[in-house]
């Protein structure tokens, strides 16, 4: 089973509650915590927590093919004005 850290805001949105509940939660609980470099504090998430995640990622309606299709796009509009060649700035040349 894979190490799943999250913050108490993320585990709040995972429990549906807000983030002082998920924290009396994760102390109740005595479910491992570590400060990251980033400033926040992470809780570890038991078995139970990782297969309500997991759970919650299978039952996420993704479109995949329409990111795909957005991602694509982007590509599109980004490579367009190299492909015009460099721009003018309108001094000409002598």
């Amino acid at each position: 089973m894979p190490q799943i850290w999250m913050t108490y805001d993320e585990l709040a949105t995972l429990c549906g509650c807000g983030p002082m509940e998920a924290r009396d939660e994760v102390r109740y609980l005595s479910l491992p915590r570590r400060k990251c470099s980033d400033g926040a504090t992470r809780v570890k998430l038991n078995a139970a927590l990782s297969m309500k995640y997991f759970a919650t990622i299978r039952e996420t309606d993704f479109d995949l093919d329409g990111a795909i299709a957005a991602l694509r796009e982007m590509h599109r509009q980004m490579v367009e004005p190299l492909a015009r060649g460099p721009a003018s700035d309108g001094r000409g040349v002598a």
